[in-house]
């Protein structure tokens, strides 16, 4: 799979936020301020205009955001591919890359 150029980047900057979120809902717990992490694959927007694949509408993603706040969830995993992403944060992180031949 080929990833669009700058996906490197990109993915760095949504693991940092993605710490950033964690971090920051360590240092606001006490005074009880939910801090939620909202993820997602891809979204419908102007952003994703040239990007192929599925993407969801972005009226679902606030719709799980607000679901997640009522429920006091500190994370919401929108899609099939965040939660893939998720799950895999655990796991051996070669299967991420497939086979390394090509194959």
């Amino acid at each position: 799979m080929a990833l669009p150029q700058g996906s490197g980047s990109y993915s760095v900057a949504k693991a940092a936020e993605w710490n950033m979120t964690n971090g920051v809902r360590v240092e606001l717990a006490e005074q009880k301020t939910l801090v939620q992490g909202v993820h997602l694959g891809a979204a419908d927007t102007d952003m994703m205009a040239g990007i192929d694949g599925p993407k969801i509408d972005p009226a679902d993603v606030a719709r799980a955001s607000l679901d997640g706040v009522q429920a006091g969830a500190i994370e919401v995993l929108v899609d099939d591919p965040s939660r893939f992403v998720k799950a895999a944060l655990s796991a051996d992180p070669a299967q991420l890359y497939g086979d390394p031949s090509g194959n």
